[in-house]
């Protein structure tokens, strides 16, 4: 996007060529006594290849801004000042003086020369006066993958800001209060009815307990990464989990492992397979007689032992209710029925004999009398006799397409749940059916299914649903989530309410109080960011396809739509007066938009044109005048609205009164950057509207709550975890009682109350 003449961008392409061939010639001349292997090599590679990149991306940036420099001295004639520099009161450049130091460092760190890890290095700046006294401290540099940051100081905080500092983290601090969704989307028989009458489910790395009937939430808060699996001892009261291999911040690995819990008192009782398992967790179940765990994805789990269950994928493993030493194992064309005899077992394939073979059996439960009850991907139903490896019958198409789920209901009968056909059907003690339902499209087809109250069920969706069922046609939604990467939020202006948009192209109008969706409306494109107009009356959502809409929050009809390039709109925000729009896109660009008809009227006013990286934060002046932008390479620029002007003087910039802020690069946002930031690590920042408190998302799945203004060097903070994935952006209700913090790839919305 930067107006490169060809010969420059000739040189910029030549200087690129330069390094990788620089540093292939140095690898080619490795000796073949080098004592690192192939994938050693390749990684140092990568790791030299992407430093340069970030140089030519520094030095792209650097001419962009001589770009934007050049062309404000041309408008403003042979005798105007240079953009930024100090000036004499006749409104002449002011000379450096010889005699004055033009900056110096007062902190920094050193890079990794090994890694080439980034790395952030304050520097603070003076501007030399007439006279030899320094003049106050104006600006620094904060430096984020080589590329420097320039802060500057509002006026207030000159005289007595310093970086040696130390600040204190906020006396307030946060209490996770409800976990929005649940993970169904690729998880299998984790919905579970306590004696308490919670319901027992998991979302990121949070295992929930849910009170339906007074709608309030529990938390198991031990797990560090996703949780993928959960067991119910017979006891009713212990709980198994298991989790997913991760990263920590300083890049250790994380095991994955299985958890014992009290589900009274939420205390980890055990902790097991700490460094044993390879990747994920996937499946525990308890005995039903004898305290036995065990695991299935490729292998077994006992306290004693550990065998190869299978070469194709196990999707389930169960410990029959009536033998504590006979296990069923289903999967990839296959179930197995494995016989312990001390520390070994002898497995036993189960035939189909006239039956064709399916692609996948899904799921396993067990009537009565022990015969195990299969459901397959191809729709049927399987009864096979007590430790036999022949099924003695089938119901064949029970369902269209895969059986998910099936459960013995305490009095005999059973219900199981399809895929394809989203029905849940209720089955006779001789596998005739009784009576069916059908969850809607947008629900999602049946993943798990859980016994409730007498007559009553609970089912988990692939949609991240849970709904409560009775037949004939009972079905009401009691949690409701996205399903795909979440980044869009939004909270209303004068109410409990926030809105969502996530790649699953659904927008959702959350209530705080109820933790229901008011609505739901599904778009054709992929949503990407949102905001409210002050009014509340409309919001607007922008999306990755380049398109931006805005919404009745009413009736949630379409009241307008526009199409600014083709790249993310990653931002989209209203001014306070809520006489203009400002839409950042993935293009470079910031385009401005005047509003009339309390958000109803759109027309194109101005376009902020001068950023050489994609927009990725933006926030309004107080008095609705100015803007101030980041960008992917860490460019802090200030435009005038509704023109779109860059501007360059920073004497009013300093001192702005921000309506928001949401921007991670800014002087009362620095101290949220930890050492060794690479600039992508911190999504999102927001200060609340009391102007106390700045919390921070980052992508190591924390929270972080600090005291606002945030202006000094790794403040401290108070860290919060819950999400298993970068944490993309956070908000403070309108009246600070609340935070809500949105999950990427975990999906989740999680509401922390302020306490």
């Amino acid at each position: 996007s930067l107006p490169l003449s060809p010969s420059l961008a000739h040189k910029l392409q030549g200087l690129k060529l330069a390094f990788l061939i620089g540093h292939s010639h140095t690898y080619d001349t490795v000796s073949a006594s080098s004592n690192l292997d192939m994938e050693d090599r390749v990684s140092q590679l990568e790791q030299r290849l992407q430093l340069q990149e970030d140089e030519i991306q520094l030095l792209k940036a650097a001419l962009a801004d001589a770009l934007r420099r050049l062309g404000c001295c041309e408008d403003q004639g042979p005798g105007a000042a240079a953009p930024g520099g100090p000036q004499a009161p006749g409104g002449h450049r002011r000379p450096l003086s010889n005699s004055a130091p033009a900056f110096r460092y007062l902190s920094s760190s050193n890079i990794n020369a090994d890694t080439h890890k980034p790395f952030c290095r304050a520097v603070m700046f003076f501007s030399p006066p007439p006279n030899p006294s320094p003049s106050p401290n104006t600006m620094y540099l904060m430096f984020l993958r080589g590329r420097p940051v320039t802060m500057h100081i509002p006026d207030a905080q000159r005289d007595s800001y310093t970086l040696d500092h130390k600040g204190a983290a906020p006396d307030r601090k946060l209490k996770l209060q409800w976990v929005y969704g649940y993970r169904g989307r690729d998880c299998r028989s984790n919905l579970y009815l306590l004696p308490t009458g919670e319901i027992v489910y998991f979302n990121a790395s949070v295992v929930v307990l849910l009170n339906t009937e007074e709608q309030q939430q529990r938390h198991y808060m031990g797990h560090d990464d996703d949780v993928k699996c959960l067991s119910v001892h017979p006891d009713m009261v212990t709980i198994a989990t298991g989790q997913v291999a991760g990263n920590s911040k300083d890049g250790k690995v994380l095991h994955p492992h299985v958890r014992v819990w009290d589900s009274v008192s939420l205390n980890t009782l055990h902790v097991l397979g700490m460094g044993v398992f390879d990747r994920a967790v996937t499946c525990v179940a308890f005995s039903k007689s004898v305290s036995l765990l065990h695991k299935a994805a490729t292998a077994f789990l006992v306290p004693h032992f550990r065998v190869d269950c299978s070469n194709d994928s196990v999707l389930g493993a169960v410990f029959h209710p009536m033998d504590p030493n006979l296990i069923v194992t289903c999967g990839k064309s296959h179930i197995n029925f494995w016989t312990m005899e001390g520390n070994t077992l002898t497995k036993k394939q189960g035939l189909f004999e006239k039956h064709e073979k399916p692609k996948y059996v899904l799921c396993v439960a067990f009537a009565e009398n022990g015969d195990a009850i299969t459901g397959d991907s191809s729709g049927n139903i399987y009864v096979w006799a007590k430790g036999g490896v022949s099924s003695l019958s089938a119901v064949a198409g029970a369902h269209e397409g895969g059986v998910f789920s099936l459960l013995v209901l305490k009095d005999g009968t059973m219900v199981s749940g399809g895929g394809k056909d989203r029905r849940v059907v209720l089955w006779d003690h001789d596998y005739t059916k009784q009576s069916e339902m059908e969850v809607g499209e947008p629900l999602g087809p049946v993943r798990a299914l859980s016994e409730g109250k007498p007559g009553e069920l609970f089912v988990g969706t692939t949609k991240n649903a849970i709904i409560r069922a009775a037949f004939p046609d009972t079905l009401t939604p009691i949690v409701q989530g996205h399903t795909d990467e979440l980044w869009g939020l939004d909270v209303h202006p004068s109410m409990e309410q926030f809105i969502t948009c996530a790649q699953d192209k659904l927008v959702q109008l959350w209530d705080t109080n109820s933790h229901q969706p008011l609505w739901s409306k599904a778009i054709d494109d992929q949503g990407r960011s949102a905001g409210f107009h002050p009014s509340g009356g409309v919001v607007a959502v922008g999306t990755m396809s380049g398109r931006w809409l805005v919404l009745d929050t009413d009736t949630r009809d379409l009241v307008s739509m526009h199409t600014d390039g083709n790249e993310i709109i990653s931002n989209i925000k209203y001014s306070p007066d809520g006489n203009y729009l400002a839409v950042g896109s993935h293009d470079n660009f910031v385009y401005i938009y005047a509003v009339t008809e309390n958000g109803r009227k759109y027309s194109r006013a101005g376009k902020c044109s001068g950023h050489s990286s994609f927009v990725t934060h933006l926030d309004w002046s107080q008095d609705s005048h100015y803007l101030v932008t980041n960008s992917g390479d860490y460019e802090i620029l200030f435009w005038e609205a509704p023109s779109g002007k860059h501007v360059t003087s920073m004497d009013a910039m300093r001192n702005m009164e921000w309506a928001t802020y949401t921007c991670t690069l800014g002087f009362n946002a620095f101290g949220v950057w930890p050492d060794g930031a690479d600039g992508t690590d911190v999504n999102a920042v927001c200060k609340s509207h009391s102007s106390s408190l700045l919390a921070s998302a980052d992508d190591f799945g924390k929270v972080h709550l600090f005291t606002f203004p945030c202006s000094q060097p790794r403040a401290p903070s108070h860290k919060y975890g819950g999400h298993s994935s970068h944490v993309t952006n956070i908000a403070f209700l309108h009246d600070d009682s609340h935070l809500i913090s949105t999950g990427g790839k975990d999906t989740s919305i999680m509401q922390w109350a302020v306490v």
